[in-house]
């Protein structure tokens, strides 16, 4: 696994002197077609990897148009900026933040640029303090929380947006030994979660998984110890999904009793990973990369697995519901479309439209650029990400560029 670049101390960003912009290529090499294909249940299946991009380092040579950075084409390139920014935020995207982050500092040698996981509420407070140029989040500013006047104030001459970025699919793992392909509904998992289904062999599990050999075993939940904007889709999910069954509401914090408490994703997968009986939520890309046997989920259309094409279905029933340039979105998470993987969270890069340092601003535009172009949404899917669907990344792309 790739790890991010570590954070200096919070304290304020270490900026170096803005230089000229350079445009870097990114040299498109044509690898062979290959397909990544993985035993367990609810892995990445049959998924084409095609065109491999190789990164070139940066030119020396100066824009001759004298354009402003901050647009990769379609060819294959990007414009890069220089200096250093710092973010932090949600594990989620780590993976997804590792590999931009590693292709764009290839690209463009003068560049640095800093991101640590600490969870969703840990981007947003230091973002709003000023101590990041941009957060990721899985959840977008909450106004009641006081959230959005927080980083608006931060902004100062501009306000604060939500762009989403990356579709993270969010997978119910399981450790539970000759099982495969579990199914669970919303009304099982928030009995499970809230303390009121203990065996594995309750009759309601056993009634989804019919003709399965489930143990007797007493079921160990796990949940995010930290602030978590996965644990707040989680909880919007059951919150949504199982009125009936789900009395905690919804909180980047655990609200439900009892089940045990693990920092960040990395420690959920372990957790998970490491104990016979145990079953707990993490993005798709942790599952995967500890290969954990992820559940089916049957909202009500049938049990679906995990797939990119199962999410992708999903997010493009989202609505976006923000005003302007601001793409907070809301999800249907009682979706009972058939084939629509409906547990999922989409991370927001939240920065400012306008009031960053202008070193600062050129370069987050510059990255969160790349990120969102088509180069870079396609690397999400070998990551265990879904790129997002071509009508929300147009409005994506249209937002991006208004950062200055």
């Amino acid at each position: 696994m790739l790890h991010l670049t570590s954070l200096p101390s919070l304290t304020s960003a270490d900026q170096r002197p803005a230089e000229s912009d350079r445009t870097c290529p990114l040299t498109p090499r044509r690898m062979k077609d290959t397909t990544v294909k993985h035993s367990r249940s609810g892995r990445l299946a049959g998924v084409a990897v095609v065109g491999t991009l190789a990164l070139a380092g940066c030119g020396s040579d100066d824009n001759s148009d004298g354009s402003p950075t901050g647009s990769s084409s379609a060819s294959g390139t990007i414009d890069c900026a220089s200096g250093t920014i710092n973010s932090s935020g949600s594990t989620a995207q780590s993976n997804a933040m590792t590999q931009w982050i590693k292709e764009y500092q290839t690209a463009c040698g003068d560049a640095t640029i800093n991101y640590t996981g600490g969870g969703s509420g840990q981007g947003i407070t230091d973002f709003s303090n000023g101590q990041t140029a941009f957060a990721g989040s899985d959840s977008a500013l909450n106004p009641d929380k006081g959230e959005v006047a927080k980083a608006d104030a931060r902004c100062k001459t501009g306000k604060a947006l939500n762009i989403p970025m990356v579709a993270g699919p969010i997978a119910v793992v399981y450790n539970l030994e000759g099982v495969d392909g579990l199914v669970l509904t919303p009304s099982v998992l928030a009995k499970i979660f809230s303390g009121k289904i203990t065996t594995w062999n309750d009759p309601q599990i056993a009634k989804l998984n019919s003709g399965v050999s489930l143990p007797s075993t007493k079921i160990t939940s796990v949940h995010r110890s930290d602030s978590s904007g996965t644990t707040s889709n989680v909880t919007k999910y059951l919150e949504a999904a199982a009125k009936a069954d789900w009395t905690f509401g919804h909180d980047k914090q655990w609200k439900a009793p009892g089940g045990q408490g693990a920092a960040k994703s990395d420690g959920i997968a372990a957790a998970v990973k490491s104990a016979p009986n145990t079953i707990s939520y993490v993005e798709w890309s942790y599952a995967t990369e500890s290969d954990l046997s992820i559940a089916k989920i049957d909202n009500g259309g049938g049990a679906v697995e995990l797939t990119a094409d199962a999410v992708s279905k999903a997010v493009a029933a989202a609505e976006v519901t923000g005003t302007g340039d601001d793409l907070t979105m809301k999800l249907d998470y009682a979706t009972k479309v058939p084939g629509a993987y409906p547990l999922l969270l989409v991370t927001y890069e939240i920065t400012c439209q306008k009031g960053l340092q202008p070193e600062q601003a050129t370069l987050v535009k510059s990255f969160l650029t790349h990120t969102a172009s088509e180069e870079g949404q396609a690397k999400l899917v070998e990551l265990g990400y879904a790129p997002l669907p071509t009508e929300i990344l147009a409005k994506v792309q249209k937002t991006v560029a208004t950062i200055s």
